[in-house]
């Protein structure tokens, strides 16, 4: 998995990029969990979704938020680091000109920065949030949310109680013609510690069902 550099508005981003040879691959942005509580690009989590995609024939990039390993920067309280995701996926994009789709998956600070993303790029076409710190983050921009996608959780979320992911779950799937799956995980923590082969199936079952014309 090769490492690159990718130049971002603070400086340098690093990140890993797995290239899919089909020249109208989709392609996904992996987001990892908050810089200042020991989330890297390397986290089980992230990783897991990285390799899920990847095997799925997505060109599939992740990479380090601003101050985190090599990436030069500092945390800066979110909204550096949703101009880190732009300028990630942006290079995402310029190197696969021919995409057929475009997903974005996020673990826990990760899922709430790639929200604001999908927001932001009407070209995405699906999500994976893992663990959204709703009770930790305001996701009330989400009141009009464009593309349908996949939530799960674990229901011993020692951060983000079950009843908390629920109630955003209920108010995505309330807008017209958005299908939102939503996924409960049991015996699984905030950090779906032991329980990273549960998650990797449920994301790849949800990619097989929902992602047309992708083999496995």
């Amino acid at each position: 998995m090769p490492e690159i550099m990718i130049n971002g508005l603070a400086g340098q981003i690093e990140a890993r990029y797995l290239h899919c040879e089909k020249k109208d691959s989709p392609i996904a942005l992996i987001l990892h969990p908050h810089p200042q509580h020991g989330g890297t690009m390397n986290n089980k989590v992230v990783y897991s979704l990285y390799k899920t995609f990847a095997a799925r024939e997505f060109s599939t990039l992740r990479f380090n938020f601003r101050g985190v390993g090599r990436s030069h920067g500092a945390y800066s309280g979110g909204d550096g680091e949703l101009l880190d995701a732009a300028s990630a996926i942006n290079w995402l994009q310029s190197n696969n000109p021919n995409f057929r789709f475009c997903w974005i998956a996020g673990f826990s600070f990760g899922a709430w920065i790639g929200m604001q993303l999908l927001m932001r790029h009407p070209e995405i076409n699906g999500f994976v949030i893992i663990s959204p710190p709703v009770s930790l983050f305001d996701f009330n921009f989400l009141a009009s949310c464009p593309v349908s996608g996949l939530v799960i959780n674990g229901d011993k979320d020692h951060i983000v109680s079950v009843d908390l992911v629920k109630k955003l779950v209920d108010k995505l799937s309330a807008q017209k013609d958005i299908r939102i799956t939503h996924k409960v995980i049991k015996d699984a923590n905030h950090l779906f510690d032991q329980q990273i082969i549960n998650l990797s199936q449920a994301v790849g079952a949800y990619l097989d069902m929902n992602v047309t014309g992708i083999s496995t």
